[in-house]
């Protein structure tokens, strides 16, 4: 149910607006406005939460007397009070939100400030919200006290100039070797836009569970539970279904068996490597990811997007040196919370303990 409010804070625009849910036609509006904005901040990506998991819409949109709007998404748990819910953007490894408005209005580091002091007012047990590489640096001035910060690091690979400048001047040239490679290779890709190949990505995703458990050192019964936790099948298959043509599925094949998927998602200037997998016996000697990644990249220039997304990495990792091997430069995407009791404290504090109980190994 929709709601309105004036909060009692004047800034220099004036006094502030409040509707939760935002209104779609709104929240479209600055999705598309908003150069930085992401697949992920999007109502599609929502409905796709709230498809597969007990969640409601709580997004929040700001409309500021001067004419200056801004929405930040959110999404509640359903069925549980307020005071024991979360409020997030996004839960349960959807990834980045954070807030959008319109880059030509800029940000006012008061009206950013008076944003979080909405969020902290909010009676959920947790608020949280990831911002993207492109956020304003308002944001990060803005944070109050009470609220905490996670760093997180994402890689994206600067698609200026299109493809043939991507592949001169940012690809290593390890990386354009293994191309070359692997064209040379007996390797077929199929492109889906569908959903069909839905099915094929999540096999290759559960073999490669197997080899997740055995890098992490982590038992493999315990492995496929977090991961078909995090990411169960149902959920590519709300986003492929939502998204439609913006949802691309790349399957490396050799001698007829799947050997590497990517899920690649699109939207206005940026395209977004969401998940991969594969078969390592197969698509190693081969060197079939390295392939799939050149197509969508060259895929992204020409659909006219300016940047290509390759996720979270951890600084120094080999998936880190993977992705620079394409030109993706790692920018922060941080996260900031406020809790009313220590609730990802314990968390963190058990999940320590199991880690080190099972000498889980970081990949």
């Amino acid at each position: 149910m929709k709601s309105a409010v004036v909060l009692p804070v004047t800034t220099a625009s004036g006094p502030v607006r409040v509707t939760s849910p935002a209104p779609r036609a709104a929240w479209w509006q600055l999705a598309h406005a908003d150069e930085s904005a992401l697949v992920s901040q999007t109502p599609t990506w929502l409905d796709s939460i709230c498809a597969t998991g007990p969640f409601t819409d709580a997004s929040r949109l700001y409309e500021f007397e001067g004419g200056r709007r801004l929405v930040v998404p959110l999404a509640r748990r359903r069925a549980r009070p307020a005071w024991l819910a979360a409020e997030e953007s996004w839960p349960s490894d959807w990834g980045i939100g954070g807030p959008m408005m319109s880059q030509s209005d800029g940000l006012d580091e008061a009206e950013a400030r008076l944003v979080f002091h909405d969020l902290a007012q909010l009676p959920a047990l947790r608020v949280a919200v990831r911002f993207g590489p492109g956020a304003h640096p308002a944001w990060a001035r803005a944070v109050p006290q009470s609220f905490r910060t996670e760093d997180h690091m994402t890689q994206v690979v600067d698609l200026d100039g299109g493809f043939d400048a991507v592949w001169e001047r940012r690809f290593h040239g390890r990386a354009r070797r293994n191309v070359r490679r692997a064209e040379r290779s007996a390797v077929d890709v199929e492109v889906d836009r569908t959903g069909r190949l839905v099915p094929v990505f999540y096999r290759l995703y559960e073999q490669s569970m197997v080899r997740w458990a055995e890098q992490q050192h982590e038992p493999l019964a315990l492995a496929r539970w977090r991961q078909t936790r995090n990411f169960p099948k149902r959920k590519l298959e709300a986003v492929a279904d939502r998204l439609g043509e913006s949802c691309a599925i790349y399957v490396a094949s050799t001698g007829g068996e799947p050997a590497a998927a990517i899920v690649v998602l699109r939207h206005g200037a940026h395209a977004r490597c969401w998940r991969g997998a594969m078969d390592r016996d197969l698509a190693h000697p081969v060197r079939a990811n390295f392939l799939l990644h050149r197509l969508a990249i060259e895929d992204a220039c020409a659909a006219g997007c300016r940047y290509y997304h390759m996720g979270e990495s951890r600084p120094g990792s080999s998936l880190a040196g993977f992705k620079e091997g394409f030109g993706a430069d790692g920018h922060p995407s941080p996260c900031y919370s406020r809790e009313r009791l220590p609730v990802s404290a314990a968390e963190r504090r058990l999940e320590d303990a199991v880690k080190r109980l099972i000498r889980f190994q970081d990949a």
